[in-house]
């Protein structure tokens, strides 16, 4: 089982990418899962340019190819003004339609400097996800107040926080398993 997990923010130095890395971690750590992870550093440079949408720029194929790869998706999404980065909508939107994400699973985990804990980019994906007809593991994880919640490896110190995470690590896999065999467009 293939496993793509998405650090939705290009910013440098990110808690994203740290927490991103540690959950890449706990999926490693369980037998005949392997773990692609996107990393929206990468993203090419003329992404941004309107002729992007006709002819992809050098870079792009390795990215998509890790999404389309993938028997499910997980999403560790950051809180921007109220919302998902524009860079990881950037990147959605690059994706082929319907392949990338038509009865594909997905999960969410959302985190913030607030107290909600990325509740609200969580809750915009759904509605982007859902309109893609991905298959949504309803069980999401928030990490509020993120600047003192993790550890140096990345994972969540908060005993709550961390449990609910691996469970969710587990669950989703298990997820990926029953709906897997669903037929793709």
């Amino acid at each position: 089982m293939k496993i793509c997990i998405v650090s939705g923010t290009n910013r440098e130095g990110s808690n994203t990418l740290r927490l991103t890395k540690a959950i890449a971690q706990r999926y490693a750590t369980i037998e005949g899962v392997e773990i692609d992870l996107v990393d929206l550093r990468d993203l090419p440079k003329g992404l941004l340019d309107p002729s992007s949408y006709a002819t992809r720029p050098d870079g792009w194929a390795p990215l998509e190819a890790k999404v389309l790869g993938a028997d499910g998706l997980h999403v560790v999404v950051p809180e921007y003004n109220g919302s998902m980065p524009g860079a990881l909508k950037l990147f959605i939107d690059h994706l082929p339609f319907p392949a990338a994400f038509e009865r594909r699973p997905v999960c969410f985990t959302g985190l913030a400097s607030g107290m909600w804990g990325g509740l609200r980019p969580v809750e915009h994906l759904q509605g982007v996800f859902g309109y893609r007809n991905a298959l949504q593991y309803p069980e999401r994880v928030f990490i509020p107040k993120v600047g003192g919640a993790l550890d140096a490896s990345g994972w969540p110190t908060p005993e709550l926080t961390a449990e609910l995470l691996q469970a969710q690590v587990e669950g989703f896999l298990a997820y990926c398993r029953a709906v897997g065999g669903l037929p793709k467009p």
